[in-house]
C-alpha cells in the first residue's frame, strides 16, 4: 500500500511541476514587454480565450483564436513571424505556445500572468 501512495505523490508532484514550468523554447514575457513587441509588424498577437472572454475584454492587435480551435487554425498564422500568445491567466496560452512550437513555429512567447497581469 505504501508504494501506491508514493507513486500517487510523485505523479501529483510531476503534474504540478509540469503545469508551472515554462515550455521549452517558449519565451515568457511581461505585459510591458508585449506592448513593445506588438509595435512591430512582424509580431502576431493571439488570444486563446473563448470568444465570450475575448469580447468582454481584449487588447488590440490580439486576434482571437480559441485554444480549442488553435490546432486547425494555426495554418492561418505566419510561421516566419513571432507569435505572442495570451489568455486570462497564462495557463491556456502556455499550452497553446507548446502546440505552436510542435507545429513548427520558431519564435513563440507566452504572456506571463495573461490578461490578469495587464494593467
Amino acid at each position: 500500500m505504501e508504494v501506491i501512495q508514493w507513486i500517487l505523490i510523485i505523479g501529483a508532484a510531476l503534474f504540478i511541476i509540469n503545469r508551472f514550468l515554462p515550455v521549452k523554447g517558449v519565451a515568457t514575457i511581461t505585459p510591458p514587454e508585449v506592448r513593445q513587441k506588438l509595435k512591430d509588424e512582424n509580431v502576431q498577437g493571439i488570444d486563446v480565450r473563448t470568444p465570450g472572454e475575448y469580447q468582454a475584454n481584449h487588447r488590440k492587435p490580439f486576434k482571437n483564436i480559441p485554444l480549442a480551435s488553435l490546432k486547425t487554425k494555426a495554418e492561418k498564422l505566419d510561421k516566419t513571424k513571432e507569435v505572442v500568445v495570451i489568455c486570462q491567466s497564462g495557463m491556456r496560452s502556455k499550452k497553446a505556445a507548446g502546440m505552436l512550437k510542435k507545429q513548427g513555429f520558431e519564435n513563440v512567447s507566452n504572456v506571463k500572468g495573461g490578461m490578469n497581469a495587464w494593467v
